[in-house]
């Protein structure tokens, strides 16, 4: 431990490239461990070995913009930045098919409208109805968009003009680390937007959302968690994600 606050030492106060070296190596299995979590949602025509490579991108960063001095633990900040860099790759990509993309709008707007006119978050008979389709092939189609709001809270929002461009969904439920106060603005509104939803949000929605994204356990865990099938699991996080998501753009665009 002291050896490791010596490289930091080192680090901060000459930038000597071999300390920093030292810094990475020490640190290079958080990034594996954390493209392990992300794959295992993910299709196998996804390279493990570019998210490892975006994640050592994020890695470099973290420890070159990392401060002391405010008191956070460099794993805690160098999560934040080794996923983002996986997750802006995976955007990179371009892994979801627009086919799904299209049906992953069609379910947001349906679950936007109906909360407007029913002035509550509509029941999945209710939107299946509005959407002409039977029971199953409602949780069908539940299915075949998960893979794009799998990471939706990880995803940037919707720009309103300048405050918003660096802030995903996960920055609002957590400590803000910016400091620009139009960018605190937006994150105070989102974060109470998200809030107010998330507590409107069926009980066993409300434990997905807490068990993915904040225990960070896959869904065939969640499964056993919960006695139910990773696929049940994925219909339920989608559900949750979609409302989310339709509550928020609802919001931007009022």
């Amino acid at each position: 431990m002291a050896e490791l606050d010596d490289l930091w030492s080192e680090f901060r106060a000459t930038g000597n490239k071999a300390a920093k070296d030292k810094l990475l190596v020490e640190y290079a299995g958080l990034v594996k461990y954390i493209a392990q979590r992300v794959a295992m949602n993910l299709p196998a025509s996804v390279e493990f070995d570019d998210l490892v490579g975006a994640g050592i991108m994020g890695l470099i960063k973290a420890v070159e913009m990392f401060e002391p001095e405010r008191g956070l633990k460099f794993e805690t900040f160098a999560s934040h930045k080794v996923r983002g860099a996986i997750l802006d790759e995976l955007r990179a990509l371009d892994w979801v098919p627009r086919s799904v993309r299209q049906k992953s709008k069609i379910l947001q707007k349906a679950y936007a409208k109906l909360e407007n006119d029913l002035g509550r978050m509509p029941y999945d008979d209710e939107v299946a109805s509005h959407l002409n389709l039977s029971p199953t092939e409602f949780e069908d189609m539940l299915s075949d968009v998960a893979p794009a709001t799998i990471l939706s809270l990880e995803e940037a929002l919707p720009e309103r003009g300048d405050e918003n461009k660096s802030l995903s969904l996960i920055d609002t439920i957590e400590d803000p680390q910016g400091t620009n106060p139009l960018k605190e603005l937006g994150f105070q509104e989102v974060k109470r937007i998200l809030k107010e939803t998330i507590a409107q949000l069926p009980e066993k929605e409300k434990l997905v959302v807490a068990l993915y994204h904040y225990e960070e356990l896959t869904l065939k865990e969640i499964g056993e968690v919960l006695s139910l099938t990773e696929s049940r699991v994925s219909q339920i996080h989608s559900k949750a994600m979609l409302k989310l998501k339709a509550k928020l753009i609802q919001k931007i665009n009022a």
